[in-house]
């Protein structure tokens, strides 16, 4: 099978080991930049061009999308889309788990557990606002932050209130959340393949720090999820439409809450920290999809450009 990895960097963790995994299996995987694609958008014959030829006969495609690339990164996987070319994630899926509002009033209304949340647009109505999560402490969010960049946490009332201000000062858009203390600066990584979570870890902040991502120094072990958390984590994945997906959850006192749901979630941690190969089951999951997908007609030895 020809299967196309859109990464900006082959050298990353992640893209190398998709590479591996699909090729130790027999298919031809090909890195491509996808800010170098260009489309030519027409009904009698869509077609993407990359580095002056033609993309063609191509049975799948795994996004790996940057945060800050998302506009242009799912464009080209709707391209590739009306093609007909299977895509791991879905373009309008990865867009809808982008937008941390969007997603949040999606779970909401799926009745997926979440930390109470609030969202203002205006600084006249912070008082409120804060009053909405159940006052400080609390968590504030960069709407477009990522990997724990732009996460804020407000111990007391004035320096909530004096964070939010400064953040609308800038016109930064913001998320207010209550703060799960019992969580003790942890959380559970979740890692979705179609309908089943194969592997999972937690992730420990580092001392004094309540973020626990390891990009900022926190450590992961491998662990064993409840019912109600794999449950969770597999109903939010599904309510963003995710087929491949790293689904963040707090242990609170009122059950599991979603934090995240990432539609391009890092290998590195999730494989070192399990020993599972999740490469492997993600190429076997997409293989399965394609060949679903194509009733077993389209040939999987093509010509690779």
């Amino acid at each position: 099978m020809k299967i196309a990895i859109l990464s900006q960097n082959s050298s990353l963790y992640s893209t190398r080991r998709l590479r591996e995994a699909g090729e130790q299996q027999g298919h031809k995987i090909r890195v491509i930049d996808y800010l170098r694609c260009y489309m030519n958008i027409t009904s009698k014959k869509p077609s993407i061009v990359y580095k002056g030829k033609p993309l063609e006969n191509f049975d799948a495609i795994i996004p790996r999308i940057g945060a800050s690339r998302t506009f242009y990164g799912t464009a080209v996987v709707r391209q590739f889309e009306v093609m007909d070319v299977f895509s791991a994630n879905q373009s309008q899926a990865i867009s809808r788990s982008r937008d941390k509002l969007r997603s949040m009033q999606i779970l909401a209304r799926e009745g997926v557990g979440l930390p109470v949340t609030g969202f203002a647009h205006a600084t006249q109505d912070i008082d409120g606002l804060i009053e909405t999560v159940g006052g400080a402490p609390l968590v504030i969010k960069l709407l477009e932050g990522t990997q724990g960049i732009g996460v804020v946490l407000a111990e007391t009332y004035q320096a909530a209130k004096s964070v939010i201000e400064a953040f609308r000062g800038l016109d930064a858009n913001i998320l207010v959340q209550e703060f799960i203390k019992e969580a003790g600066g942890a959380d559970l990584r979740c890692f979705v393949v179609g309908d089943e979570v194969i592997a999972a870890m937690k992730r420990q902040g580092a001392e004094g720090e309540f973020r626990s991502n390891l990009h900022r120094g926190g450590n992961a072990q491998k662990i064993d999820l409840s019912p109600e958390e794999k449950d969770t984590a597999l109903r939010a994945a599904k309510a963003m439409g995710l087929k491949v997906a790293g689904v963040d959850l707090l242990r609170s006192n009122h059950g599991p809450v979603v934090m995240e749901v990432n539609s391009s979630p890092g290998l590195e941690g999730i494989e070192k920290a399990t020993e599972i190969d999740v490469a492997g089951k993600i190429i076997d999951f997409v293989v399965k999809c394609a060949v679903e997908e194509n009733d077993g007609d389209r040939a999987l030895s093509k010509p690779f450009y």
